[in-house]
């Protein structure tokens, strides 16, 4: 059984150097001067190097691992004597033929003396300087390993027995000659500044350390390398000295990012921004690019800085930035790569070799083949991109001008550790900001459900100077990746950004399902200056260009914040204004033992555990974060140590401090590798034995989990049945709602059982199949549907309207439908169309006239005016605002645009009456379906075909859905939580969050909604704008929330855990795992002042209420109760009131049952039971509401013996949740079955015990109510209506 617990910081130290018959023969010979030896491994050090012999069940402590690597064996060689410099014989370390050196399976120790010594090993008269380079190995799977080599040189002097002759004559005197060593340090981590401090210190010392000491010294190094644990990702680096210098490794960002150890602003100093363009298009374009340079050093820094460049994005090809001058040939592959070599060789690589990019680090240049045809990258990214270099401060000198002498040469050194941690922090957000603004229209393109891309409509939306640089990165396994994460809705540093540099109009438009158009606001761009023409996409970066004032209407009003300021908050922070970061802290490990020695290693690793134990003793429970990387580094090196139990138990504490750096695979190999007796005792400890099981079930879903493909959207070939045509028109981004999609499909099949269309090309039909025979549509009629709506939009992003025009229009209108030039009763014009109004283009001179706005029509028709000796069909318009009728004569466009005025004009009156603006998007839908219908279809029936899709037509004339009038005043608005999902979902849960404001501007109010799946979808209250993407909490049904103390929201699931979110930065980062049942209820302690320990209360299904210590998410204490299926729980006066399906519970706090409310013996034995109730303490009642039965219960708390009140509520089936606000109780329910049920909510007066209102609230039962601020009360629908209602509060 593998067992991959990670080593320290070091995999390998690998010397290489010639070997002493090599030497030997180089001494006798008579040229002594820059003469070029084969290098040769001498010695390989690798873990472990200490174990416990005296085990018999051998535990792999410090660094087991328990695959046998593959051994190197070197041939025996002689062993000559050798003298080191300070004359004494000593013999040259070697490896004999029975050695057998533990190698990690990943370093090729074959072609690693060709890397340690690129230009070859020298033997030199006179002494040299010390130099280092940098190597990356990759093996076939892509996984990296690092190395760092430092080159150093010896003097080699035989002794007398060993001397030469010279003519005969025995020389008495011979000449110094120099040899040169490689020390190469192998580790998995990217920590080149660290290793190559670490060798620099070394080296130091291994100058004059004598020959016999050589190979103790190198293995004394590495074991202490092998010490050092590698840092978790976040605000904690690690810091160790080997004298003199003190050695620090930085952390990752996060657990997607390589740990940045290396100075990223070098390509800037040697390339002009335009060359790092150019240079990054050959990565992201796949070319094979090779760098050169003078120095070898340069070649990894440089080539291993544009990576960091294109994250997100990852190269997956060969990737050698150092190429030994034996390894040319590898220029000859076919494939893309990555690769570098000295610059000497550039002549020979340019002429012999091919479809190559030619990088010269040393003068800065970017040149290519002849064959090579570089794309030129998008416009306005590269601009973007070059502004924000400008403002980079690149030179260290320019920061010590301020600071004054040292004389701490560590001082000195953090100094500059912090000045260029900033400007790398700095250099990758530009960077990063410069590929989201290149991919950031991907996301439009994307059908999550289908995991589709359509990239041909991705091609056609780009400017067409764009289209040949993203027709190569398209087919990119680079860009394939890419796809892969966004369609697995991976939230990395791209996607924050890419949200978080949103505009408001863009995120308007998200909040509709409407087609895509261009706004007003966006049309006014073509008429100013040229500088502002960037900002149609870099406007999604650069915050605050254009405010959208259209949010500031009937939506914001509803904002729940008074005194608001209304500003754009479309981009939450610009890019390079960065919010407070937090401090890096540093952790300083003991000083090194003898590590060579198993008692000694064993003594510090106890040191170790025991600072970090006083360390996570001393960090306040309220930093999490800090505190969950202590554990982090507490559980790798106990991990490390053997001692896997406590490992698993730091580990397990991640759940509560941050789930997002819990080490998934190392967890895994714990579990695998405990043994017998360790696996007892784990399952006698409860969260241990949760951790295991938890563990276990995440690798057997990760098993199951598909690679994640990617689909090429295409155009079907074969007939459809209802089934294949709703997909691919959910795949194609037309509509994704089933019923719309549903309705297309009968307009395209409805009564045309052989409708044939002929032309010169080809032949266009639908079938309809006979009786007993599902309906199909023909592959070719989808084709030119699919041809004319995308036409259509296409038009409608050249609509070019006069600037007189776009100011009568509000800036979040789009011009959808444009007739033809007609002849109306004011005049010559054409004839356009909004969401919002129909206005006339009048021609001649181009004028606006509003002809109506829909919300004010009272009459639509098709008349006949008189032309000559025919009568031309019109379409006359009556509205509230004019007294004469508008008519135009349309002529063979009259009947279309009366359907799609009829449609708007009904989706604006249910939108009006229901207060749901979804309604008017839906019809503008319909109304541009019909129109490609129409053009789809050309025929007679046409007509006919396309009013199928008049959906709120038909509703308005077969059945008029009348809102009540009590409904009506009392409905304030309705939002959508499904908008984009392609069926409605039932809302499970609601909950708002008062905001607290500050200097972050991520203090809003929102409503947290709950969706099927663990879905949360959170909108802003201020505006009730739905954020984009949500939460993804879990799998399962989400069935309670409550929010703590504004700092965290805690949410329970059907899975059993407590998921915790940061309502600020929306991470879900922690997870209260103690319950063994589904979480139904939580409740908040009633804290008497502010000094008070915070407490909350959890219930699960089975009857446990666990105590919680907020700040600390410690379990206080923990009790059962006897009841069937606890249902919720509420906490009133100090008392836990617990609801059972056949019970309701007063509590104390330490379980102490104090009395219990059984189900009434008129409700016995029949489906009904408990299944919500409030305590109104003030009238100290208890009022309960069971499922199945449309009636409240109300209980006399002072007097248990006075019988209880029945409430009938008239057409009530059931009732599904009670809220109280101010003096009124707001009861949720679902109505009787029928063709439709109804959900109602009932507003009881509590003095009269009536119903003070009845409000017709959704299509489907009511789920769930929550209270805003007393001021609104918001309520959630079932999954046929999934939509959520807000109301007034009087």
């Amino acid at each position: 059984m593998a067992v991959n617990i990670p080593s320290g910081l070091l995999e390998a130290c690998v010397v290489v150097g010639a070997s002493t018959d090599s030497l030997r023969e180089l001494y006798q010979g008579k040229n002594k001067e820059h003469i070029l030896l084969e290098a040769e491994v001498l010695q390989v050090h690798a873990p472990p190097f200490v174990t416990k012999e005296s085990e018999s069940d051998l535990h792999h402590s410090a660094f087991s691992r328990v695959p046998k690597r593959r051994s190197f064996l070197k041939k025996k060689r002689e062993r000559p004597v050798v003298s080191s410099s300070n004359g004494t014989k000593d013999t040259e370390p070697v490896i004999s033929q029975t050695d057998d050196l533990s190698v990690p399976k990943d370093i090729d120790l074959i072609a690693l003396p060709q890397l340690c010594f690129p230009d070859g090993l020298k033997v030199v008269t006179e002494n040299q300087e010390d130099s280092y380079h940098f190597l990356v190995f990759t093996d076939v799977f892509g996984n990296q390993t690092h190395g760092v080599v430092a080159q150093y040189y010896r003097s080699l002097q035989f002794c007398q027995d060993s001397t030469s002759h010279q003519n005969g004559q025995r020389s008495s005197k011979s000449p110094r000659l120099y040899t040169a060593y490689g020390v190469c340090v192998i580790s998995k981590y990217p920590y080149y500044n660290a290793l190559r401090d670490c060798l620099s210190s070394f080296v130091v010392r291994l100058k004059t350390c004598r020959m016999v000491d050589f190979e103790e010294q190198v293995k004394e190094f590495s074991a202490k390398l092998a010490l050092v644990p590698i840092p978790p990702p976040g605000q904690l680096q690690v810091a160790f000295s080997l004298k003199p210098l003190e050695i620090v490794l930085p952390p990752r960002e996060d657990m997607d990012r390589r740990a940045v150890d290396l100075d990223l602003h070098l390509p800037f100093l040697c390339f002009r921004p335009e060359q790092i363009l150019q240079v990054i298009c050959s990565i992201l374009t796949e070319q094979r690019v090779v760098f050169f340079s003078s120095d070898w050093a340069s070649l990894t820094l440089v080539a291993e800085s544009f990576m960091f460049f294109i994250h997100p994005l990852r190269w997956q090809h060969p990737f050698v930035p150092v190429l030994s001058r034996q390894m040319l040939d590898f220029l000859m592959a076919p494939t893309a790569y990555l690769m570098g070599c000295h610059i000497h060789h550039f002549e020979d690589v340019a002429s012999e070799t091919e479809d190559l990019i030619l990088i010269g680090i040393d003068d800065g240049t970017v040149s290519s083949t002849c064959t090579v045809d570089l794309p030129e990258m998008p416009l306005i990214s590269t601009e973007c991109f070059k502004r924000r270099v400008e403002g980079l401060h690149l030179h260290y000198d320019l920061e010590l001008c301020r600071r004054g002498s040292t004389t701490d040469m560590n001082e000195l050194r953090g100094h500059r550790r912090q000045w260029q941690r900033k400007l790398n922090s700095e250099i990758l957000s530009i960077t990063l900001e410069l590929i989201v603004n290149i991919f950031r229209d991907v996301h439009d393109h994307l059908n999550y459900e289908h995991r589709v891309f359509n990239s041909e409509e991705f091609l056609r939306s780009q400017d067409p100077a764009d289209q040949p640089f993203y027709k190569k990165v398209l087919e990119t396994h680079i860009f394939h990746s890419f796809l892969r994460e966004r369609l697995n809705r991976k939230m990395d540093a791209f996607a924050h950004m890419e949200i978080n540099t949103r505009t408001e109009a863009y995120r308007f438009r998200a909040m509709s399902e409407s087609p895509r158009r261009p706004t007003m606001q966006e049309m006014a761009r073509k008429y100013t200056g040229p500088e502002n023409r960037l900002s149609k996409r870099l406007g999604m970066s650069l915050p605050n260009l254009v405010e959208d004032r259209s949010l500031t209407g009937s939506v914001r009003q509803l904002s729940l914040m008074k005194g608001t300021p209304q500003r754009d908050r479309g981009v939450t922070n610009r890019p390079d204004l960065k919010l407070p970061t937090k401090p890096i802290k540093t952790f300083k490990l003991p000083e090194f033992p003898p590590p060579l020695a198993f008692h000694y290693v064993q003594n510090y690793y106890c040191d170790l555990i025991n600072q970090l134990n006083r360390v996570i003793t001393a960090t306040s429970p309220e930093d999490s974060s800090l505190l969950a990387r202590y554990y982090y580094l507490r559980g790798l090196v106990n991990s490390v140590a053997g001692k896997r139990l406590d490992a698993l138990s730091d580990f397990q504490n991640l759940y509560r401090t941050d789930m997002d750096i819990f080490p998934v695979e190392l967890v895994t190999a714990l579990v695998d590798s405990l043994q017998v007796s360790e696996r007892s005792t784990a399952e006698k400890r409860p969260e241990l034995k949760r951790l295991i099981s938890r563990v276990k079930k995440s690798s057997e879903q990760k098993r199951l989990e598909d690679g994640g493909s990617v689909k090429k959207f295409e155009l079907p070939r074969k007939h459809m049945l209802l089934e294949d045509f709703v997909r691919r028109v959910q795949e194609s981004g037309i509509v994704k709602d089933q019923g719309t999609i549903t309705r297309l499909f009968d307009a395209l099949t409805v009564g045309m059982e052989t409708a044939k269309k002929l032309s010169a090309q080809s032949v266009f039909y639908l079938e309809s199949a006979p009786d007993g025979q599902q309906k199909q549509v023909d592959p070719e009629i989808f084709r030119f549907f699919y041809t004319i709506w995308k036409e259509t939009e296409a038009e409608a992003q050249e609509v070019d309207l006069p600037t007189s025009v776009l100011n009568h229009l509000e800036t979040n209108e789009c011009v959808y439908k444009i007739s033809s030039s007609v002849k109306t009763s004011h005049g010559v014009g054409k004839i356009a169309m909004t969401q919002r109004r129909l206005f006339l283009l009048t021609e001649g001179h181009p004028g606006y006239l509003e002809v109506t706005k829909f919300r004010d029509i009272e009459e639509v028709k098709i008349s006949s005016a008189p032309f000559l000796l025919l009568r031309i069909p019109s379409l006359k318009i009556k509205t509230s605002r004019r007294r004469e009728t508008f008519e135009a004569n349309l002529k063979s466009e009259c009947e279309l645009w009366h359907l799609m005025i009829k449609e708007m004009w009904a989706g604006r009156k249910m939108s009006d009456e229901h207060k749901d603006p979804q309604y008017v998007q839906q019809s503008l839908t319909n109304a541009l379906l019909m129109d490609a219908v129409v053009g789809c279809l050309q025929s007679p029936k046409s007509i006919y075909s396309a009013s199928k899709l008049a959906y709120f037509d038909k509703m308005k004339n077969e059945v008029p859905l009348m809102v009540p009038k009590t409904t009506s005043e009392t409905l304030k608005h309705k939002i959508n939580p499904c908008l984009n999902l392609p069926s409605p979902q039932a809302v499970d849960i609601l909950l708002y969050t008062p905001g607290q404001l500050g200097a972050d501007g991520s203090g809003y109010p929102k409503l947290w909604c709950a969706l099927r799946g663990g879905k949360v979808m959170v909108f802003d209250a201020a505006s009730w704008s739905m954020q984009p993407n949500g939460v993804q909490v879990g799998s399962s049904r989400l069935n309670c929330m409550l929010g703590v103390d504004h700092q965290q929201l805690w949410i329970g699931s059907q899975d059993s855990v407590i998921y915790i979110i940061n309502p600020h930065s929306m991470a879900c980062n922690k997870q209260l795992t103690e319950h063994r049942a589904e979480v139904t209820g939580l409740a908040l302690d009633d804290r008497p002042d502010k000094f008070s320990q915070l407490m909350a209360y959890s219930c699960s299904a089975e009857g446990t209420v666990i105590a919680w210590d907020v700040p600390t998410l410690q379990v206080k204490h923990q009790f059962r109760l006897c009841c069937e299926k606890l249902q919720s729980i509420q906490v009133h006066n100090r008392r836990l009131w617990c609801c059972g399906q056949d019970c309701v519970m007063e509590v104390r706090r330490n379980g102490t049952l104090q009395r219990k409310i059984a189900l009434p013996d008129h409700l016995r034995g029949s489906p009904s039971f408990y299944n919500s109730f409030v305590v109104f303490n003030e009238r100290e009642q208890l009022w309960t509401g069971c499922i199945n039965a449309g009636e409240l219960c109300v209980w006399h708390l002072s007097d248990m013996k006075r019988p209880f009140q029945r409430m009938q509520l008239s057409d009530c089936a059931g009732v599904v949740c009670m809220i109280k606000v101010k003096n009124k109780i707001w009861v949720g329910c679902h109505g009787h079955g029928g063709a439709k049920t109804r959900g109602k909510i009932y507003v009881i007066d509590t003095e009269r015990h009536q119903v003070e209102k009845e409000l017709v609230a959704h299509s489907d039962s009511v789920q769930t109510l929550c209270s805003a601020e007393d001021r609104y009360i918001l309520s959630g629908a079932a999954g046929l209506d999934g939509k959520i209602a807000i109301w007034k509060v009087e």
